[in-house]
């Protein structure tokens, strides 16, 4: 039998959180090894389990990956959620670097000191609404069908729902203007993989407070 995914991490979304969502959808249980201090960070750097000595780092197939796209694509591939040939794997890796462009504005968002958050908060409300939203509204559009490619679920779709719902947690009604993600978002949300990790005590984190920024802080030293 086959052991379970580990993923090492800081208990809290950051560059994680897309790697969770993605496992969830596909329906694979993982396991998860906070880190919990700077010690345990270095030792995974003085033990050569991290190749570029960052995290995140999952531990699959006997390998121990890094590089959060990287480790995205490689269980998109695995587990069938990577399109079915190359136009496809093109039309949701693009799909899926656009729906990150944004999800970086609200992973650094914690951070920030406080005089530049409502600047940052109205960046991501424009290009949500100008750059980012429309395009998944017109692709789903012109698509006519459930998904943002082809004819199932794909990485693309389980990415964008996640941005969509980080967005909602800053701007509720960001939707209103987008009918068609409307309907994605109620689609994607009702598969049953995704429906069960959007329940509460599931492995999905919570919007990031201030007890994780002084941990990450802690944690990277910066």
């Amino acid at each position: 039998m086959c052991s379970k995914p580990i993923l090492h991490y800081v208990n809290g979304r950051g560059r994680m959180e897309s790697i969770r969502w993605l496992f969830a959808a596909a329906g694979v249980e993982f396991e998860e090894q906070f880190i919990e201090n700077r010690k345990q960070l270095l030792k995974l750097i003085s033990d050569g389990d991290l190749l570029f000595e960052q995290v995140p780092m999952v531990e699959i197939d006997g390998m121990k990956l890094v590089q959060t796209t990287a480790i995205l694509r490689y269980v998109a591939e695995k587990y069938n959620l990577y399109g079915k040939n190359l136009k496809e794997k093109l039309q949701i890796d693009m799909y899926v670097l656009g729906a990150r462009d944004l999800m970086d504005l609200l992973i650094s968002h914690p951070f920030l000191p406080p005089e530049q958050k409502e600047k940052n908060l109205e960046t991501v409300n424009t290009r949500a609404t100008t750059r980012y939203l429309p395009v998944y509204e017109k692709a789903l559009k012109t698509h006519g069908g459930d998904y943002l490619v082809g004819d199932c679920l794909s990485w693309a779709d389980v990415q964008v729902l996640e941005m969509i719902l980080a967005v909602e947690e800053k701007f509720s009604s960001i939707l209103s203007r987008f009918p068609k993600l409307q309907e994605f978002k109620t689609k994607i949300s009702s598969v049953p993989t995704i429906k069960k990790f959007l329940q509460p005590g599931s492995q999905k984190k919570p919007p990031s407070d201030d007890a994780y920024v002084k941990l990450v802080r802690e944690v990277f030293a910066f």
